[in-house]
């Protein structure tokens, strides 16, 4: 019994110490339980909420705005990615708003995300819009998913991978400039992280004391230890290690920072593929450390180039201030083809896009093997004269009846003067719409809706007001008249074909002195006044105004002769 009498004693010290020490010292689940004492969901149970999708092969896809109030061109090659490597692969891609900068968020902004969705055909599979949520792993909106953080937060916090900070603005304010003057990291690290290190009691103290306090991740990184990371847009990269001790939650409304909510999104929404901006790419050792910490896979990442813009001869980053091109809204506005928009996108995203559209005029872009080792690794410029080109294009094959339906349905918004004149003059509108457009070489006029009006308004009544003419060569009133005069009194027939009406123009040339075709003109043009593209101009002026339009004789015919003769009169 003597020999068991140390042993007894020592074990009994060990429990009071023990008991003494619980009673003292506060663990990380009792800190985590104090800052979060309604969360009692595990990151366990949501994972069984959300499982694994089955999807098979497929890529699982976001596109994850936040509502700031307008739709960048280069979230819209984002979003075309996204849409893109989901419907290739038959599988998911999904919307989901990140409204958690509440600084920042615009009310009507998710309306104008649904708008441009509906503008360019992209039908998620699963969303949240308007109180109605389609798909099993919402809610889609972040702001309805705090408290699914906060577990996840919690659980760092019980591991030691997370902590409160109660430093002030001012206090943060002073180490920034602390760290600027001695020219060392910025951020949040090492010795610079005064809170990293308070006791649990401390820290409990403070917060029972009604302190202001941040949650930053922990992290474990080395900025002199490398971590590589492959991209499937620029390949590998190697990085130095995240040593920031990140905000993961904010002080004001408890929300998440993008950081975090994304990796715990991404997570239970099982997303595969991260496509975003190059501007990114600085992020991806602290995402990663991130994901690492909860043990999660780490989805596929996408760094799409920036898209650029030509100014004075200098390529610079397409600005929502400076250039209304840079917003979504412009384009929808202009009355671009919304396919127009995206062919001109895809020709970014992949270098051989051009050649497989000449190739493949016919098929849908969706067709299309997309690569993104073709993505480009350096700034695209975005060149709307280009664009103008895929949609003259674009246009120049539609039927009348299709480039009729799509103006009355852009006027009927943007132009409801334009509508109502068009919809009482329906057949004559899509008369003149068919203006060389069935023919092995169509005419390409229209880049967009809005350039309609300006290309045809002189052929209504309603909008025919001349304000200058474009005479060209023959521009003086008594020149001008003799061939009006000539023509409608000799050789006007309402009735002729048009090999007849231009023989009659030619003639109409040769007696005024004018050759009557570009050949004699050319062999000898001190013989003659001008040629007979002159006549042609003043005929073509004195009834629309302009000296550049489509087919003359076609427009004649639609004018008719009583319209002919009154315009006549008025020069």
């Amino acid at each position: 019994m003597g020999l068991f009498k140390p042993f007894f004693f020592i074990f009994v010290f060990k429990f009071i110490i023990i008991r003494l020490l619980r009673g003292v010292f506060m663990t990380n689940k009792e800190l985590a339980d104090l800052i979060f004492p309604d969360i009692t969901w595990t990151i366990e149970d949501y994972e069984k909420k959300y499982p694994n999708r089955e999807v098979g092969s497929g890529y699982v896809t976001r596109f994850a705005p936040s509502p700031t109030g307008f739709v960048h061109i280069g979230n819209m090659m984002q979003a075309l990615t996204d849409y893109f490597l989901a419907r290739n692969t038959n599988g998911i891609f999904y919307l989901r708003n990140e409204d958690t900068d509440t600084k920042r968020e615009v009310d009507s902004a998710v309306d104008k995300i649904m708008d441009v969705f509906e503008y360019v055909g992209f039908k998620p599979d699963e969303y949240e819009y308007r109180g109605e949520i389609v798909g099993n792993y919402g809610p889609y909106v972040q702001s309805e998913r705090k408290e699914i953080y906060h577990a996840f937060i919690k659980h760092l916090i019980e591991i030691d991978r997370a902590y409160p900070c109660f430093c002030s603005a001012e206090e943060l304010d002073v180490m920034r400039k602390k760290q600027d003057a001695k020219k060392v990291q910025p951020g949040y690290y090492g010795a610079w992280a005064k809170c990293r290190d308070l006791s649990n009691e401390d820290r409990a103290a403070r917060i029972k004391n009604g302190e202001s306090f941040v949650i930053r991740f922990k992290s474990m990184g080395n900025p002199n230890r490398k971590i590589q990371y492959e991209d499937l847009v620029t390949g590998v990269i190697e990085f130095p290690e995240n040593n920031n001790d990140m905000v993961i939650m904010k002080s004001e409304d408890k929300l998440p920072t993008y950081h975090f909510a994304h990796v715990v999104d991404d997570h239970l929404m099982h997303t595969t593929h991260v496509v975003r901006g190059q501007e990114w790419l600085p992020s991806v050792p602290l995402h990663i450390e991130m994901f690492t910490a909860f043990g999660f896979e780490i989805p596929k990442y996408i760094h799409n180039c920036l898209l650029l813009k030509q100014d004075n001869g200098v390529r610079r980053k397409i600005s929502k201030r400076k250039d209304p091109e840079a917003l979504m809204e412009y384009y929808v506005e202009k009355g671009y083809p919304s396919i127009a928009v995206i062919e001109s996108l895809m020709t970014i995203l992949n270098s051989n896009y051009e050649e497989w559209r000449d190739n493949n005029p016919d098929k849908s872009y969706l067709e299309f093997e997309f690569n993104p080792t073709k993505v480009g690794t350096t700034g695209a410029l975005y060149d709307l004269e280009k664009l103008d080109n895929i949609s003259k294009n674009i246009i120049s094959k539609m039927t009348k009846d299709e480039v009729y339906d799509a103006l009355y349905k852009y006027a009927s918004v943007y132009d409801q003067e334009f509508a109502k004149i068009i919809s009482e003059n329906e057949e004559m509108t899509k008369a003149i719409l068919n203006i060389e457009r069935e023919q092995e070489k169509p005419r390409k006029d229209f880049a967009c809706w809005s350039d309609v009006r300006k290309s045809i308004w002189y052929m209504f009544d309603a909008l025919y007001k001349p304000e200058t003419y474009e005479w060209g060569k023959i521009s003086g009133r008594d020149d001008i008249k003799s061939v009006v005069d000539l023509y409608i009194s000799k050789y006007y027939n309402e009735n002729d074909d048009k090999d007849t009406w231009f023989d009659k123009i030619k003639a109409c040339s040769t007696e005024l002195g004018y050759a009557a075709n570009m050949k004699e003109y050319k062999a000898n043009p001190d013989a003659y006044k001008g040629n007979v593209a002159d006549i042609s101009t003043v005929l073509r002026v004195a009834l629309t105004s302009k000296s550049q339009t489509p087919d003359l004789y076609w427009i004649m015919k639609l004018l008719g002769k009583e319209r002919i003769l009154a315009r006549f009169e008025q020069i």
